[in-house]
């Protein structure tokens, strides 16, 4: 039964969070990390990585074939932020350390979900630096509670006004794409122990269906703000209910 309805609850966050251009880790997390399922780190950290993979790829690709992807702009948020994730990916954490760190990341996460992007601004100078601190800073800790850290630096990049809507999009897509691969990397590098295809396979299959559906999903249809509000209620209150049994 708990199979089932992880996979039923996959795919249609996956479906949710590509429509409006992320990958859906911090939720594929907040639900697997949840007493019920009784999952240890060592399967949560490589199927969320997995499924996230699953899910941006097609997103990038469509981003790519758009025209709204550019390297010139994206590789100082990459440079720094692809080592860093695979450092994180590496560390080996102990079970209740990363639960903590996983519920107070989730809370952090449900508070970017809540912040609505400021309008857009351009012909703004930009510099090197911001971009690789910032790249490193959330590709660490992506790499240690295994998400791809679009959900961090999307609002961030909005609230900055660093670019327009759609290439910031097309950016996080890009970032959560290398950062997952990186971490899973680590993660592989520090040697996995119980890795489980039979688990695992079916999730990927549900996200990409719900990625392939929702990357197809005009965002016109939807109002982003209420998903990406109603999305942090429910991040808050699993990472509420993760902090409640491992603080």
């Amino acid at each position: 039964m708990e199979i089932y309805i992880l996979i039923i609850s996959f795919f249609l966050v996956a479906l949710v969070y590509s429509s409006v251009g992320f990958g859906g880790g911090s939720s594929y997390l907040a639900l697997m990390a949840q007493p019920f399922f009784n999952l240890m780190p060592e399967t949560i950290r490589p199927a969320a990585l997995l499924c996230n993979i699953v899910v941006v790829t097609g997103g990038t690709i469509i981003y790519y074939r758009e025209g709204k992807i550019s390297w010139k702009e994206i590789w100082p948020f990459l440079v720094a932020s692809v080592p860093m994730a695979f450092l994180g990916g590496y560390w080996k954490l102990k079970d209740d350390t990363f639960f903590v760190l996983l519920g107070f990341t989730l809370l952090l996460a449900a508070v970017f979900l809540w912040v609505k992007p400021k309008g857009e601004l351009h012909g703004q100078k930009k510099s090197i630096a911001g971009p690789v601190l910032l790249g490193g800073g959330i590709g660490f800790l992506s790499g240690l509670v295994s998400i791809g850290g679009g959900i961090f630096l999307a609002p961030i990049l909005h609230l900055l006004n660093w670019f327009e809507a759609k290439r910031i999009a097309a950016l996080a897509s890009v970032f959560i794409l290398v950062n997952s691969s990186g971490g899973l990397i680590g993660q592989f590098a520090a040697g996995l122990q119980n890795f489980k295809w039979d688990f695992i396979l079916p999730l990927l299959v549900a996200v990409l269906m719900g990625g392939q559906i929702g990357s197809r999903l005009s965002a016109r249809k939807f109002d982003t703000i209420y998903i990406r509000r109603i999305t942090a209620i429910l991040i808050l209150v699993a990472a509420l209910n993760i902090l409640k049994d491992h603080l």
